[in-house]
């Protein structure tokens, strides 16, 4: 029986996000999403492409949020999109629709007055979740990022997979190119 046991648990540990643990305490909080990306429709979906070449449809995603009282950890998983090409990706404050911008701006713990938001006093990393990624041969790809803050109760409410890497310059601060795919996720 403790060797069924034993292995249970080291099944379940396997299965775990890497580097996931709870941030700045032991409880643990959070929202746990996975998705296959489909065509927009009029029905509300879980993920939907807006481009079939950068995310066909089938392409699968996994979203999981960690919180605890120092902040937020996102780690953002995607299998099956175009392979051997970096995307922009990042939290917005709407859920996915059948249009790409639907899911409104970027989430920013402290709000630019001005938008959409490209002053890199406000659209930065330390304010916004920017989760990167370049996806290898096979069109997998994987990001993380902590931020020391919680998101507002109901204002964060997808990710969505941009064209290209997020800029910093003053001006392009936080842009990423068209919206190519979208994830909705009831982040805490």
């Amino acid at each position: 029986m403790s060797f069924a046991v034993a292995l249970l648990a080291a099944s379940t540990l396997a299965l775990s996000p890497a580097g996931l643990s709870p941030v700045g305490g032991a409880h643990e909080e959070g929202a746990d999403v996975s998705a296959v990306f489909a065509d927009p429709t009029g029905d509300v979906l879980r993920a939907v492409t807006f481009d079939s070449e950068a995310v066909p449809p089938g392409a699968r995603v996994t979203v999981t949020e960690r919180t605890g009282r120092d902040g937020t950890r996102i780690h953002l998983r995607l299998h099956g999109v175009q392979p051997g090409r970096t995307f922009g990706a990042h939290v917005h404050t709407n859920p996915c629709g059948t249009r790409p911008g639907d899911s409104g701006a970027h989430y920013q713990q402290d709000r630019d007055p001005k938008q959409p938001s490209t002053d890199p006093e406000y659209a930065n990393p330390r304010n916004e979740v920017w989760l990167d990624f370049t996806t290898d041969r096979w069109g997998d790809g994987a990001s993380s990022a902590s931020v020391a803050w919680r998101f507002r109760p109901g204002e964060a409410r997808s990710v969505v997979i941009h064209e290209h890497a997020t800029e910093t310059a003053s001006g392009r601060a936080g842009m990423a190119g068209a919206r190519l795919a979208c994830v909705n996720v009831p982040f805490e």
